[in-house]
């Protein structure tokens, strides 16, 4: 398997290339000739004459889609253009674009899930969507298990009569393990469960969950996708009929995203298949270069054949990502000292920008759990996250072993 895959062999391998992440979903001539999409930077659309608006009101009738926009809130021609790359590059019918990672993982549940109804969550999931889903829904009267991440016995074990859906992540948060999708889904088809998987760490370069059969698949944009660090979205990706329940309902809720950022997004997508080449790159030599320091005590990266869903991860994924999570051999002063000597990656949360940042897990993301909560999911003082960006591999390795040399 190639970590750094060529557009001609992410084609053979049924993924996104780099053409598509530059043209798909985008006319070929645009409003005033411009060669990117424009922002279309207003919140009302008028119209010539009251014919004009029964006509469009007619063909909205009619249309899954229509022709124009009406008022900002229900769509933007911008927006649009990111919705149809999205959906170009997943293999997709639809996308829709929202306001950030959370709102999309929010509104999908809220429109899916009715009062009474069950779900399953993985457990190794983000902790926002963990409280969301154990606590938030059960105010609607929505009940919610956590499945052992990996366990399919207890995954299929706690579904019940009143089980609708099932929502996992793949690759997870911190500790990059991945689902067997074949078996994930299919447990799901024999209860006639809808699957939902976010793949924000995989992004459609590394990953389409959607050619092995889940419903939706979920992006936290802000991450690799815009690839930029300025920008907040999210993404809602699928079959028609699902992704229409939450379009027409969006625009009530409110969850949208603006033009401006909309265009940043178009703007980062250019470059996903080249960026994320690199991140492969660089994630796979710092995870190589890390487990084999006698300061790390241990190394999670899909690339590492140590890794226990390294044969998964090979089986689907086209490149591992850029993220390591390891732990430094001592304590959370360790871990500490070296974070402080490195002068490369910024502390801070967040991953999948240009710019490689650093996250003493701890302190960022798990700070408001108690010590038991914390050693409950694997996170130790002296875990550290690393996200990497683009830069220079030899530069990268330069800068852990003088950091390490601190400890």
């Amino acid at each position: 398997m190639s970590n750094d895959p060529s557009a001609e062999e992410s084609a053979r391998a049924g993924g996104m290339t780099s053409t598509q992440a530059v043209h798909a979903g985008e006319p070929r001539y645009r409003a005033h000739d411009s060669l990117t999409v424009p922002i279309v930077q207003t919140a009302v659309y008028t119209f010539r004459n009251c014919a004009a608006l029964v006509d469009f009101l007619d063909e909205r009738m009619f249309a899954d889609e229509p022709l124009r926009e009406e008022y900002g809130r229900y769509g933007n021609p911008t927006v649009r253009a990111v919705e149809a790359k999205l959906a170009a590059l997943e293999g997709a019918q639809d996308a829709v674009l929202v306001s950030s990672g959370m709102a999309a993982v929010t509104a999908t549940l809220l429109l899916l899930l009715s009062a009474g109804d069950h779900m399953i969550l993985t457990d190794e999931s983000y902790h926002t969507t963990r409280d969301f889903c154990a606590r938030f829904l059960q105010r609607f009267g929505i009940e919610c298990t956590l499945a052992p991440f990996g366990d399919y016995a207890a995954l299929e074990a706690a579904i019940r009569p009143n089980t609708r859906l099932i929502f996992s992540e793949s690759p997870t948060n911190p500790f990059m393990h991945c689902l067997d999708l074949s078996r994930f889904v299919d447990i799901a088809r024999r209860h006639d469960l809808t699957t939902v998987v976010d793949a924000t760490f995989a992004t459609p370069a590394n990953l389409r969950c959607l050619d092995y059969g889940v419903d939706l698949v979920i992006h936290s944009v802000t991450k690799y996708l815009a690839g930029h660090n300025d920008v907040m979205a999210g993404a809602v990706i699928g079959r028609y009929d699902l992704t229409t329940r939450l379009r027409q309902a969006h625009a009530m809720l409110g969850c949208i995203a603006d033009p401006h950022a909309a265009y940043l997004i178009l703007r980062g997508l250019k470059t996903l298949s080249l960026r994320v080449q690199r991140q492969n790159a660089n994630g796979l030599a710092v995870a190589r270069f890390l487990e084999d320091h006698p300061k790390v005590r241990r190394v999670w990266h899909l690339g590492l054949e140590s890794h226990p869903d390294y044969t998964a991860a090979a089986a689907t994924m086209r490149g591992y990502g850029g993220v390591v999570s390891f732990e430094i051999d001592g304590d959370g002063a360790a871990a500490h000292r070296f974070i402080d000597a490195l002068n490369i990656p910024a502390i801070g949360p967040s991953l999948g920008g240009v710019e490689s940042v650093v996250s003493p897990l701890a302190l960022i993301g798990y700070a408001n759990l108690s010590p038991e909560e914390r050693a409950a999911l694997g996170i130790r003082d002296e875990l550290v996250r690393l996200c990497l960006g683009v830069e220079d591999a030899g530069d990268l390795l330069q800068d852990l072993a003088q950091a390490l040399d601190a400890v």
